[in-house]
């Protein structure tokens, strides 16, 4: 085995140099300085609200987040749960915010459409499509009433689509 040498580093002579070596060494000890950087900050993301979620108070928020999630009532009483309670929930609080009355009206809408459409894949069940329709419809109300119970919690006027404006 080799042995590596070390080299010495060359030293530099500030005092008595030329004047062109102590320029040198000038620039040398400020680049050593710490250098102050500037931070780079990213924007910070923003929840944009809808128009009126100003003026819409926490707890009318929450009943309307309420109407929306009452239609899971449906898992307990199948044949009308998930009409009948969005609809007494609507029926108690509407006058007390017309964020709950939209919201309400919003609910027990598609409720209605949802038990149309799950009556109509029933019956599409003689025919093959109707197991596929079926699942699809099950699906789409979970999904679409979990988005509409965070979007009312959060103020936003949430509109269901495939609905059928029964109640305006």
């Amino acid at each position: 085995m080799a042995k590596e040498e070390e080299i010495p580093e060359p030293v530099e002579k500030t005092e008595g140099g030329t004047p062109a070596e102590e320029k040198v060494s000038a620039e040398k000890s400020e680049s050593e300085a710490p250098v102050e950087q500037e931070v780079c900050t990213e924007q910070t993301r923003t929840v944009h609200e809808s128009p009126g979620s100003k003026e819409i108070n926490k707890n009318a928020r929450m009943w309307a987040m309420i109407c929306h999630l009452a239609g899971l009532a449906g898992i307990i009483l199948p044949a009308s749960g998930n009409i009948v309670a969005p609809l007494i929930v609507w029926q108690i609080k509407k006058d007390d915010n017309p964020f709950i009355d939209e919201q309400g009206k919003e609910a027990v809408n598609f409720q209605i459409s949802m038990s149309i459409y799950f009556i109509a894949s029933v019956f599409l069940c003689f025919i093959c499509v109707g197991a596929f329709l079926v699942a699809a419809t099950i699906i789409v109300f979970f999904v679409f009433l979990l988005i509409a119970a965070v979007k009312a919690n959060n103020g936003y006027h949430y509109r269901y689509p495939l609905t059928i404006r029964f109640i305006k």
